[in-house]
């Protein structure tokens, strides 16, 4: 286990990796977003960011939670976001750059096309495929383009009654790199760890029951989508 997500947004997350990682810097994978959508706003939360984790670098800096397509605009316009994650890949700052969202797919979708991120965060989960599915939409296209896809609301927050383990092992076995689970304290964390050391892949006819038992609640259980 060695990735390590945060965000400008996540309270004092980043300030606890920088105490906890301190001497570990070169044994994870650091990761943190910023939900500017203009360059100078971009380059204060890069500065907070690097400040807060201790470091002099991210390995991976995300555009976070993009919704729509105004958005788009504003983060590709001039003097917008974008501009500031270029320059901090280009001076060493960040390693690679990537983007978050997890309302429209649609949106997301049109911003790979706009720029050749390394990375896209999407929700993966069986609640999915039955409205504005983002792994059937964006999967195919960063596949195409080569971009890593990591996978996000795995559990939907405790919302379904189904084991974690079939919830792990569902997203793990979408045509994801990896998955970002949040969790509440060490309890969760080694509960977490446990499920991972023992993933298997679901059968086709596995995911298809999965998906059918959870449909009729689908849309509730998507509490992250408008």
């Amino acid at each position: 286990m060695n990735y390590f997500d945060s965000a400008r947004v996540y309270g004092d997350s980043e300030a606890y990796y920088g105490a906890a990682l301190k001497g570990r810097r070169d044994k994870v994978f650091l990761a943190s977003k910023s939900h500017a959508r203009d360059r100078k706003t971009a380059e204060q939360h890069l500065k907070e960011t690097l400040a807060n984790m201790k470091t002099g670098h991210l390995d991976l800096w995300q555009i976070h939670d993009v919704r729509t397509e105004d958005e788009l605009k504003e983060i590709f316009g001039p003097s917008g976001a974008i501009e500031a994650f270029v320059d901090a890949k280009e001076k060493g700052l960040v390693r690679f750059i990537g983007i978050t969202g997890h309302h429209d797919p649609a949106v997301l979708k049109k911003a790979l096309e706009l720029y050749a991120f390394d990375t896209v965060l999407i929700p993966v989960n069986p609640a999915e495929p039955s409205y504005k599915c983002f792994v059937e939409e964006i999967v195919p296209v960063a596949s195409a383009k080569d971009i890593g896809v990591i996978g996000m609301k795995t559990y939907l927050r405790g919302h379904l009654d189904a084991p974690k383990k079939l919830l792990f092992c569902y997203a793990l076995t979408q045509p994801i790199s990896t998955a970002v689970i949040g969790c509440d304290d060490v309890e969760q964390l080694k509960e977490n760890a446990g499920i991972a050391a023992g993933f298997f892949p679901l059968k086709l006819k596995e995911l298809q029951h999965t998906t059918q038992l959870v449909a009729p609640y689908a849309r509730d259980l998507m509490y992250y989508k408008p």
